[in-house]
């Protein structure tokens, strides 16, 4: 794949109502940012995205994952309103996970991005880039 010497024309550009408020560091929109964009964040919401799932299945999932850190995403985007979290009153306990209508619009947006990064990784991590 070739890659241009020049930058490319930006194919969206932020709108001029918010260009200046996401930048600084107050700004809400970095913690949800921070949220959304970590790297178990991402991979929760894509296997999300392929419907409701069990713990179990989503450490299977997202390889390498702990359970500390399976807990604290799960738990950190299930308050941000992305997530929902069904207890079944059954003995064994049986947590369910799915997305909210937000997680859902997140996540088709997350798609393209991890298209991008699967696609390049191998270029980029090869000094190709």
């Amino acid at each position: 794949m070739e890659v241009s010497a020049s930058p490319a024309a930006p194919a969206t550009a932020l709108p001029a109502t918010f260009a200046d408020g996401v930048f600084p560091a107050g700004c809400p929109s970095r913690t949800v940012l921070d949220h959304v964009t970590s790297k178990w964040g991402v991979l929760i919401l894509l296997a999300l995205s392929e419907g409701e799932q069990r713990w179990s299945d989503l450490r299977r999932r997202a390889e390498g994952i702990s359970e500390k850190m399976l807990a604290q995403t799960l738990k950190t985007l299930e308050r941000d309103g992305l997530v929902r979290r069904d207890a079944q009153p059954v003995i064994p306990p049986r947590v369910d996970y799915s997305l909210t209508a937000r997680g859902y619009e997140l996540s088709a947006l997350l798609v393209p991005l991890v298209a991008w990064a699967y696609d390049n990784a191998d270029d980029i991590i090869n000094g190709k880039g």
